[in-house]
């Protein structure tokens, strides 16, 4: 079973958001750079040198930013999976399709953003190893 592991949600206004997030709920958030694509990592929970919740079940997230596409008006969940390229083979043959290449985001992994069968974005991780801590 593959299990969720990460949130998105889009926006118009990331500072505006991230100062919502970061006053309603106390959420830590770090903003990357256009080459990045602008995203804004969330940190809901503690998390460990990795970045990685420490709290079995707990996830992060992420902003991303909204553009005149469907599959970009709605929040989203990441998808943890060992084999990336298995698990979407998988969604195709289930019926859903894949809305892009599979990115090789440094640091984190390989990200396959897909389309179920009911028009819902959500995205699949196989993410990298933990760095050896010296």
């Amino acid at each position: 079973m593959d299990p969720v592991v990460h949130f998105e949600l889009p926006a118009d206004d990331r500072e505006r958001i991230a100062a919502f997030y970061t006053a309603a709920f106390g959420w830590d958030v770090q903003m990357l750079g256009p080459e990045m694509g602008s995203y804004t990592v969330v940190t809901t929970t503690e998390s460990g040198e990795s970045g990685r919740p420490t709290q079995p079940g707990a996830i992060n997230g992420g902003i991303f930013l909204r553009a005149d596409v469907a599959e970009s008006q709605a929040p989203s969940v990441v998808i943890a999976v060992a084999d990336i390229e298995r698990a979407a083979q998988a969604v195709e043959a289930a019926g859903g399709r894949l809305s892009g290449p599979t990115q090789d985001i440094e640091g984190v992994g390989l990200y396959a953003a897909f389309i179920d069968t009911e028009g819902n974005r959500l995205s699949m991780l196989q993410p990298s190893p933990p760095a050896a801590i010296d």
